[in-house]
């Protein structure tokens, strides 16, 4: 008899996302994705240099909520600081609230 292979579902090599850094630069919009293991992700965003500030927050906010689930099967939810700088903005991300389906016995 031919024994199959264990498959090890193989960690992601950046942990889950704790916060965002969003940069505007002459060259683009900047993101640094912060993890809760201490790691760190930076690259561009893929939005023109022209967008307005809050639709690069945006789009910021949805790349992370989806990096999340897709490689860490976990909702997040992002809450954007009050910006410091007209050209920086923060966010704080968490784990979003589970929400269990009603009870099948539950009176509505």
């Amino acid at each position: 008899m031919v024994r199959r292979k264990k498959e090890r579902k193989k960690r992601p090599d950046w942990g889950v996302p704790k916060g965002i850094v969003l940069l505007a630069t002459p060259e683009g919009w900047r993101t640094s994705v912060l993890t809760a293991e201490g790691g760190m992700l930076c690259g561009r965003l893929d939005v023109p240099i022209n967008t307005d500030p809050q639709d690069a927050r945006a789009a910021a906010a949805v790349m992370v909520v989806e990096l999340a689930r897709d490689f860490h099967d976990t909702d997040v939810e992002v809450s954007w600081d009050p910006p410091e700088e007209p050209w920086s903005w923060t966010a704080q991300v968490t784990l979003a609230a589970e929400t269990d389906p009603p009870s099948p016995d539950a009176d509505g």
